[in-house]
């Protein structure tokens, strides 16, 4: 992101009690190949066993490639698509597996924002009924009270409460985000999930969306999942950031120790891919170029998933043995990483 953000606000430190808990969650897709008899089956394995934790108040940055299991992670957390196994607790209390009214009060503490914002909106209501939608559905208020409130989410998120008549079709893409915010906000909310929230907006616009969602967090105390392509993004915003690769966790640690010191050979490889203002500075950085394709999420990998495209694997080690995600506050799953003096 090439506009200046605030600096001024830095995300809340985690409570010691997690808000939100994911043990081993695996989201696991089954396929078939071919006739019903000669083709070929099997699962693609679209989350493998993640596991981290997310404290009140705090922002947890996820990266990774397009297709690593981000969003599904993201949809697995609020049972939008169920997980195969695993386990996922808010506030204590497990729900996975939760479905219909038993999964509604928690779906009222944790609540999505789109990565599309026109696709997100129904086109047919206006922005009052769409942001007044949760308020009726959770009794939160009715009649008059009820248009207060949406009128008051509206010029939360920086919208004229004039237009609460008006269609999304009539607001530009930016503007389309800050209803959806305002509608992620209408229930009152203690986490967020944030599913790529800028990355269909223009470069213009998404510094003060980024600002507004950090705005809001010290408003309301608010918790984040952010996931996002843009890793300067991802750094402003985020308490830690967890870095993901065919399903899996490979990194974990506080924003700024994973950008000034990543462990992981991926993590190396994403960090060198960003521009560096500074021309004479960017002659100097040393590239890490990844060889081959990311792969196919439909096999297993006895070892390290990323073995094949490493550049310092070691073949006796690497595609046998699977690298646990070890260390404290720093963690990467590489058996060449050193976090013990992190």
């Amino acid at each position: 992101m090439t506009l200046e953000m605030k600096e001024e606000i830095v995300p809340a430190v985690a409570a010691t009690r997690p808000l939100l808990e994911v043990r081993d969650m695996k989201v696991h897709f089954p396929f078939r190949r071919g006739g019903w008899f000669t083709g070929e089956s099997g699962f693609v394995r679209a989350v493998d066993g993640i596991s981290f934790t997310l404290g009140e108040g705090e922002t947890l940055g996820l990266v990774g490639e397009s297709g690593c299991g981000k969003s599904t992670t993201a949809k697995a957390i609020l049972n939008l698509t169920p997980p195969t196994s695993g386990e996922v607790y808010i506030d204590g209390h497990r729900i996975d597996g939760l479905t219909g009214s038993a999964m509604r009060p928690y779906r009222r503490d944790v609540q999505m924002i789109f990565q599309d914002p026109f696709a997100s909106l129904n086109p047919r209501m206006t922005v009052g009924s769409t942001i007044g939608e949760p308020i009726k559905i959770y009794r939160l208020a009715r009649g008059v009270d009820r248009k207060l409130e949406v009128m008051r989410l509206m010029e939360l998120v920086g919208l004229n409460p004039r237009y609460i008549n008006r269609y999304p079709h009539e607001f530009s893409g930016g503007q389309r985000q800050r209803i959806g915010i305002a509608r992620a906000l209408a229930v009152r909310p203690r986490l967020i999930l944030c599913d790529e929230p800028v990355s269909a907006l223009d470069v213009s616009i998404q510094a003060q969306v980024v600002n507004l969602l950090m705005d809001l967090q010290q408003k309301l105390g608010l918790s984040y999942l952010f996931i996002a392509h843009d890793l300067s993004v991802v750094r402003h915003i985020s308490t830690r950031v967890g870095v993901m690769y065919l399903g899996r966790i490979v990194e974990m640690a506080p924003a700024e120790a994973l950008y000034e010191s990543p462990q992981h050979p991926y993590t190396q490889a994403l960090l060198s891919a960003i521009p560096v203002p500074d021309p004479a500075l960017e002659r100097t950085r040393r590239r890490v170029v990844l060889q081959g394709e990311v792969p196919s999420p439909d096999k297993e990998y006895p070892g390290c998933p990323f073995a094949d495209r490493c550049p310092i694997v070691d073949d006796s080690l690497c595609r046998d043995h699977p690298p646990m995600l070890a260390g404290s506050a720093h963690k990467a799953a590489c058996f060449k990483a050193d976090t013990s003096s992190l």
